[in-house]
């Protein structure tokens, strides 16, 4: 068993200054158990703790590090622009380098606006589209998740499709009002809303590959109903993907499943690791957006040249030829060892991924497309593998409803070691029934 010593007394520490010691719910380690892990380091695909202990890391940060940590590439665009000044509330050359590298090489966009983090992201995409259709309420999906926005912080009401009731203290009934909340791949539903609020309906929102709440696959036909739908309603499409985007290719889900959204929501990988969000669009849609336009939004740190610079080296590298191929190999290396693995023993498991995410399922199901497939009692599974890899020298989020993610940087050495760790642990977890 690791020790956690130093991790416990740091942890004691900030429970005096954070609500719950953390600056971020998942962080505290409440689902899994234990000591969160205090990090000091991190350096290609590994991290080290206050204590020590070296892992190999499939959190990446949730998602940012495509390239793994301390990339020296990015280490020194972000050194680089700092010998330069931090922040200048004016414009910089790095943002005109990360939109042209990102314009020029994704087919759907023709303009775009950096904020300071995804949920800034999705609330700037919902109120352009509000600002654009001049109407109101909005349509998201149980499972996604789209930021601490109020009016996405909302769960189904009762029936097939009816207005949110709020998931969050603090956020006002008439905020959720404004949304409609559906299941994930049910046409039926998305029918129904539109027929019964299609005059008040501004955008439909989802992430194209779920990826919050489990790694929620969709049906592609169902994707491409969405759009057919919204577009012969004047309804604004918005594909979130913060973590989708440039993830699972540069061109994120929408280039991967050829589908073209109105607007999407970027974050994570464009930043390099540093705090960035984006929205973007055609140039028609964004000509809305002040001060060209009369929707209104604006930020301090947005396009701050160090996230900038950061970000342009990283995508550089994203752009390099056979890279997310390769990521995909070693993800399928990953999963395809463990599963001949549980396989072999029976267990009740499975693996999901698209590109270099993955996500663990305690389940034999083939396909979980909805929330409400997951069996909420299986992640007493989770729990014991946690711990399990902890002690083994891997680290992965702690939730079980939270996905992986590959790095350029893991080896193939990295990755088998990993799967004897998983194949290890799963054998611990599957005896404790």
């Amino acid at each position: 068993m690791i020790s956690r010593d130093k991790s416990a007394s740091l942890f004691e520490t900030a429970n005096q200054y954070f609500p719950g010691g953390v600056n971020s719910p998942v962080r505290a380690f409440r689902s899994v158990g234990g000591t969160p892990l205090f990090i000091e380091k991190g350096d290609g695909p590994y991290i080290w703790d206050a204590d020590g202990n070296k892992f190999i890391d499939f959190c990446c940060s949730w998602g940012p590090l495509i390239l793994g940590h301390n990339n020296p590439k990015v280490r020194k665009n972000i050194i680089g622009a700092v010998e330069n000044g931090t922040s200048f509330g004016a414009p910089t050359v790095w943002e005109n380098k990360l939109a042209e590298t990102i314009i020029s090489n994704h087919r759907y966009l023709e303009k775009i606006r950096f904020v300071s983090s995804g949920t800034e992201a999705a609330m700037s995409a919902i109120r352009l589209a509000r600002g654009v259709t001049g109407r109101s309420k909005i349509i998201k999906f149980e499972g996604c998740y789209h930021g601490h926005v109020d009016a996405l912080l909302v769960k189904a009401g009762s029936g097939l499709a009816t207005l949110g009731t709020s998931t969050s203290a603090g956020v006002p009934e008439a905020y959720a009002r404004e949304t409609i909340v559906l299941p994930l791949n049910d046409r039926a539903a998305v029918e129904q809303a539109i027929e019964d609020y299609k005059d008040d309906i501004a955008c439909v929102a989802i992430e194209p590959i779920p990826a919050n709440n489990g790694l929620l696959i969709q049906d592609i036909e169902f994707l491409r109903f969405l759009r057919e739908i919204t577009k012969r309603e004047g309804i604004i499409l918005l594909f979130d993907e913060v973590i989708s985007g440039f993830r699972v290719g540069f061109e994120g889900a929408a280039g991967l499943y050829d589908i073209q959204p109105d607007v999407l929501a970027f974050g994570k990988i464009i930043g390099g690791g540093m705090p960035v969000g984006a929205y973007a669009s055609s140039a028609e849609i964004m000509a809305h957006v002040a001060p060209e336009g009369d929707v209104y939004q604006a930020g301090t740190l947005s396009g701050n040249p160090v996230a900038m610079a950061a970000g342009t080296a990283q995508l550089e590298a994203c752009l390099e030829e056979g890279f997310y191929e390769e990521l995909e190999r070693k993800t399928k290396l990953l999963i395809d060892t463990i599963l001949t693995h549980t396989k072999a023993k029976g267990y009740q498991f499975n693996m999901f991924h698209r590109g270099s995410v993955f996500w663990l399922a305690f389940s034999d199901k083939i396909a979980i497309r909805k929330s409400s497939e997951i069996d909420p009692d299986s992640m007493k599974y989770f729990t014991v593998l946690h711990k399990e890899l902890l002690d083994r020298g891997v680290y992965i989020g702690p939730s079980g409803y939270e996905v992986g993610f590959v790095s350029a940087a893991h080896s193939d050495e990295d990755i088998l070691a990993s799967a004897e760790a998983f194949k290890a642990a799963l054998d611990v977890a599957f005896s404790a029934e």
